[in-house]
């Protein structure tokens, strides 16, 4: 996470896991346009994600309130994209809401 939202504990992180299914048009497309505009969301602190190479992924979103996550979850182009997720682009997915009480980083030097 970027150093200058990092300590403003607690805030909310949105843990999404999937399992990408065989039908992936557009789907990075639209995934980097879904980052684009929830970095323009009011709330919004971070994210960071991956995928492997079988398909399964996590991406955990970063938001300084449960208000600013519903707000997301009500943004039209990301309702749309939430439907072609379930409809074409997952096998299979999970999301948690977490609390951040505490975190702690760690930087080799040198690098």
């Amino acid at each position: 996470m970027s150093g200058a939202k990092q300590n403003n504990i607690p805030y909310y992180a949105v843990i999404f896991t999937s399992k990408l299914s065989q039908d992936t048009t557009d789907y990075v497309d639209v995934a980097e346009e879904m980052e684009r505009l929830a970095k323009q969301q009011p709330g919004f602190i971070d994210v960071e994600s991956a995928r492997d190479t079988s398909g399964f992924g996590i991406t955990i979103s970063y938001w300084d309130s449960l208000e600013a996550i519903k707000q997301w979850r009500e943004n039209a182009a990301h309702t749309i994209a939430r439907q072609r997720g379930r409809e074409q682009w997952y096998e299979q997915f999970h999301m948690r809401i977490c609390l951040v009480e505490k975190e702690y980083d760690f930087h080799r030097k040198g690098l």
